[in-house]
C-alpha cells in the first residue's frame, strides 16, 4: 500500500472556513441567512483561498439553541432552504476547489425529534433518552445533582414531566440527551454519516464530542471523580472507532469538538482508528501573552505528536468573544465564566492585535479554522437586552451576554441597506457596521481583508513540516519553518520596545509596517524568507 497522497492528506494544513449560515448571506430578503446567500458568495470564498468549509447545522430545528437543537438530521431547515440547495451547494464548492464540512450533534437532538415526541407518548422511545423517576418522598427531586453545561447556569439538567418522570438534558429542556448504551442511538447515527458522505461531504465536525457516554447508574457529582459520570468517559472510543470505519469507505475525515485538560487523555481521540483531529481551545483561550502563547503551542504540538495527528489552531468561533474585541481587554484571554455585560474594550489595539494573531496561527504547523467575519476584523457587537435571543443568557439569569455578540450578520457591500447582508437581520447590525462592508476591503489593500487574503496566498509554502524556535528577546516570538522553497520565518512582537529581525533575505508579508529602523513594532508580526 502506498503513502497517502497530498489530496488524501488535505486535511492536515487545511484552512477550513467556518459557516455560521444564518448570519452569512441572505439570498431571499428574509432577514436570515440561507444557503441561496453561501452559494452567491462562493467566489469571495474561493478568492479568500480556503480549503474547506465548515457549516454549524443547518437541519431542521426550532432554534431554541442556534440549530444545536435537530429535529431532522435529513432535512435542511427551510429558513436554510432545502436539500437540494445543500447539494448544489456542495458540489458547486466543489468545484471550486474547496471541501465541505458538515456538524452533527450527536449528545442530544432537540424535543421536536420524532423519537422524543414518541417517548413522550410512552413509547418505547423512552429507552433512547435518559427517563428516570425522581428523588425525594413524591419524586419532586431530580434523579441526580449533575450540573448545567451552560457557564454561569445554576439550572438543573433534568426536566420534570406531567406523569412525573424526569429526563436529562445536559444543556437547555428542549435539547434531551440520548441514551448511547441503546444500539438504535449508534445505528442511526451511522446512518446519518452515510447520509452525508453520500451526498459529497468531505468531513464532519462533532459537537460535544466528550459527553455522549453517561454512567448507566447516573450518581451524584462528586467534583474529582474518577471516571466522570458523563466526561470523557471510555465507552466513547468504541463508539468513534465504529464511526472511523463509516468514514473511510467515503475518504471522510471528523474534528472533534473535545474540551478535556488532561492532554493525554485528548490525543486518545486522535489515535490513527479514531478522528482525525479535535480542535484545541488552549490557544483559543490563550491572551496575548508572549509565555502563555508559546506554552500552549508547544503542549499542543506536543499532546498530538505521539499519535501523528496534526494540530488545529483557531482564535474565535461561534460561542466565543471575537479576536479583535477579546486581544482589546485588559484581560484578553477567553473564559466563559468571566463575560460580562460592558468590559471595557481598546478596538485599535485589538485590532493591531488581531492582524498579528492571525500571522502567528497561519504559520504554524496543522490545520486552522477561521471563522466567518475574522478576515473582515469585525469586533463583538454588544447586542440590546432586548434582542438577545442566546439561551446561555437567559439561563444565566440575565448576568452573562451570551454569544450573540459574534453571530451578528456579515456586512458584505457599504452602500447597501443593511450592509448588504439581505433583509433586516435577525441580529441587529450596530451601527458604522458597514464601515467594515467586504467590498471596501477588497479595494484597500491595508485592509484585515487583504492581509487574510494575502496570507492565504503564502501560507501553502510553509508545508506542513515542524516549526522550530529561535532565540530572542523576552516578549518576542520566532519560528522557522522549513518551507517548500527554503527556510520561512514568523516573528511576532508581544514586547513593549521593538525588536530586530533575525537575519532573512525578504521580507513576505507584515501584519503593520516595520519602524524607521526597520525594527518590528509592539503588537505586529511578519513572515521572512530565511
Amino acid at each position: 500500500m502506498g503513502q497517502p497522497t497530498h489530496a488524501q492528506n488535505w486535511w492536515r494544513s487545511a484552512v477550513i472556513y467556518q459557516v455560521y449560515v444564518r448570519s452569512f448571506a441572505d439570498g431571499d430578503g428574509d432577514g436570515t441567512g440561507d444557503l441561496a446567500g453561501v452559494r452567491a458568495k462562493l467566489p469571495y470564498l474561493a478568492e479568500l483561498g480556503v480549503d474547506a468549509l465548515w457549516f454549524n447545522p443547518w437541519y431542521l430545528s426550532p432554534m431554541k439553541d442556534g440549530g444545536y437543537d435537530v429535529a431532522d438530521y435529513r432535512v435542511i431547515d427551510p429558513a436554510f432552504g432545502t436539500l437540494a440547495e445543500a447539494e448544489k451547494l456542495i458540489a458547486e464548492a466543489k468545484e471550486l476547489g474547496i471541501r465541505t464540512l458538515v456538524d452533527i450533534v450527536p449528545n442530544h437532538v432537540s424535543d421536536q425529534h420524532p423519537w422524543f415526541r414518541a417517548a413522550l407518548a410512552q413509547g418505547p422511545e423512552r429507552e433512547l433518552f435518559h427517563f428516570r423517576p425522581g428523588r425525594g418522598e413524591h419524586g419532586e427531586l431530580p434523579p441526580n445533582d449533575w450540573p448545567s453545561q451552560f457557564a454561569g447556569s445554576a439550572e438543573p439538567v433534568w426536566t420534570r414531566l406531567p406523569d412525573g418522570t424526569w429526563y436529562l438534558h445536559l444543556f437547555t429542556p428542549e435539547q434531551p440527551d440520548l441514551n448511547w448504551a441503546h444500539p438504535a442511538v449508534r445505528q442511526e447515527h451511522e446512518e446519518i454519516l452515510r447520509f452525508w458522505f453520500e451526498r459529497g461531504v468531505a468531513g464532519v465536525r462533532i459537537d460535544s464530542a466528550a459527553l455522549l457516554a453517561k454512567d448507566p447508574d447516573l450518581p451524584d457529582f462528586v467534583e474529582g471523580r474518577d471516571p466522570h459520570p458523563y466526561v470523557d468517559r471510555d465507552e466513547l472510543h468504541d463508539i468513534y472507532r465504529s464511526w472511523r470505519t463509516v468514514a473511510d469507505a467515503y475518504d471522510g475525515i471528523f474534528v472533534g469538538e473535545v474540551w478535556l485538560p488532561d492532554t493525554e487523555r485528548f490525543a486518545r481521540y486522535l489515535r490513527p482508528d479514531e478522528l482525525h483531529t479535535a480542535f484545541n481551545f488552549s490557544f483559543l483561550s490563550c491572551p496575548w501573552d508572549a509565555g502563555r502563547l508559546r506554552t500552549s503551542i508547544d503542549e499542543t504540538l506536543a499532546e498530538h505528536a505521539p499519535v501523528g495527528a496534526p494540530a488545529t489552531w483557531v482564535l474565535c468561533n461561534h460561542d466565543v468573544t471575537r479576536t479583535v474585541t477579546r486581544y482589546g481587554r485588559a484581560d484578553s484571554g477567553f473564559d466563559f465564566a468571566t463575560k460580562a455585560f460592558g468590559t471595557p474594550t481598546d478596538l485599535a489595539l485589538g485590532t493591531r492585535r488581531a492582524r498579528a494573531g492571525a500571522l502567528l496561527s497561519l504559520a504554524l504547523p496543522g490545520a486552522v479554522y477561521l471563522y466567518q467575519g475574522e478576515e473582515l476584523g469585525l469586533p463583538e457587537a454588544e447586542i440590546p437586552r432586548d434582542r438577545i435571543q442566546d439561551p446561555m443568557h437567559f439561563r444565566s439569569g440575565g448576568t452573562d451576554p451570551g454569544r450573540d455578540g459574534c453571530r451578528v450578520p456579515l456586512p458584505w457591500t457599504a452602500d447597501a441597506p443593511y450592509a448588504g447582508f439581505g433583509g433586516e437581520p435577525w441580529l441587529p447590525q450596530p451601527s458604522g457596521w458597514s464601515a467594515y462592508a467586504a467590498d471596501l476591503q477588497a479595494a484597500d489593500p491595508g485592509s484585515m481583508l487583504s492581509l487574510y487574503r494575502a496570507a492565504l496566498t503564502i501560507r501553502p509554502e510553509f508545508g506542513d513540516g515542524p516549526l522550530t524556535w529561535l532565540p530572542t528577546p523576552e516578549g518576542v516570538l520566532a519560528f522557522a519553518r522549513a518551507g517548500q522553497e527554503g527556510r520561512l520565518l514568523c516573528v511576532v512582537n508581544l514586547a513593549d520596545a521593538p525588536a530586530d529581525l533575525p537575519v532573512h533575505s525578504r521580507l513576505l508579508l507584515g501584519s503593520g509596517p516595520l519602524d524607521p529602523q526597520g525594527r518590528l513594532p509592539k503588537d505586529t508580526a511578519v513572515w521572512l524568507r530565511g
